[in-house]
């Protein structure tokens, strides 16, 4: 969950998913939906699917126990080279190079590296990995992540506190806070696209369930086109006479969206439709933009 979202947005999220499934056998016997729907607003949903393929894998072929070396939790799904890192060091004391973007900033500074991410990446890891101790890596592992969180932070670094500060390049050169540079992104194209809410006399709407693979593969959506700079022409769902209710933004990583909003209203009910407010609830934030548009 904390991976790419910080720790205020995923503390709810933790605390519910540790309550109703306390242990990797419970979480792995959960049915897909429900995991997804928990998991809706919290963002980067692939996480989310790693997440239930990973309890199974766990609790099936390993007896819910999780591999205790960087190699075999690399084998796990979801997990790559700083997760594996993370736990290794953090969970079962494995000397590891962990290397999030606290410890890309205190290494950049501490040794004045001025060659910009991504480009320097493997440098900054090298430098992380001179440091890794033999001893206590755990400890290590989380006292420099937090070092780059609470006093080497991106604006003003408290370095008047900080215990590297007689032996940091980046403050005795004075570029400290300029550092790590960064390669400037290409700006993020504007995609366009058509969501159909369909209503009908209960105040139940239409929904979908989106194809396993691809963005938010396998979430509750209501019905959309397709997505890009230039929409083809997209039949509705449903044959009517719909009605412009506005348009939703939403900003992806990599593009940003905007969805013309049309409402249909039926005279009928549909036992596949879901009630407009709890649609919103199980469903990813820039679908349940699209609900709270049709609520008013």
């Amino acid at each position: 969950m904390l991976q790419q979202t910080t720790v205020a947005a995923v503390t709810k999220y933790f605390l519910a998913f540790t309550r109703r499934w306390p242990t990797v056998h419970d979480l792995a016997a959960a049915p897909d939906d429900e995991i997804l729907a928990a998991w809706a607003g919290l963002g980067y949903y692939a996480r989310a699917r790693n997440l239930i393929k990973c309890a199974r894998k766990v609790s099936a072929d390993l007896d819910g126990h999780f591999p205790d070396t960087e190699g075999a939790l690399r084998d796990l799904p979801g997990i790559g080279q700083y997760t594996s890192a993370a736990v290794a060091a953090i969970a079962f004391d494995r000397k590891a190079t962990v290397l999030d973007g606290n410890v890309e900033r205190v290494m950049a500074r501490l040794h004045a590296e001025t060659d910009p991410l991504p480009g320097s990446k493997e440098t900054l890891r090298g430098f992380a990995a001179e440091l890794a101790p033999d001893t206590r890596p755990g400890d290590y592992a989380q006292a420099v992540m937090d070092l780059g969180a609470t006093i080497c932070t991106p604006r003003k670094p408290v370095c008047a506190l900080c215990p590297w500060r007689p032996s940091c390049k980046g403050y005795e050169s004075g570029v400290a806070e300029t550092l790590p540079r960064k390669t400037p992104k290409a700006t993020k194209p504007t995609r366009r696209g058509v969501a159909w809410v369909v209503v009908d006399s209960n105040g139940s709407i239409l929904t979908e369930r989106r194809p396993d693979k691809g963005l938010l593969g396998g979430m509750l959506a209501v019905p959309t086109s397709e997505w890009s700079e230039n929409p083809a022409l997209t039949p509705p769902p449903v044959v009517g006479d719909y009605v412009d209710i506005g348009e939703v933004r939403h900003t992806f990583t990599h593009f940003h969206l905007i969805l013309d909003v049309k409402r249909l209203d039926l005279n009928e009910t549909v036992d596949a439709h879901v009630p407009l407010p709890a649609a919103a609830a199980q469903m990813p934030t820039v679908f349940s933009k699209v609900c709270k548009l049709a609520r008013g």
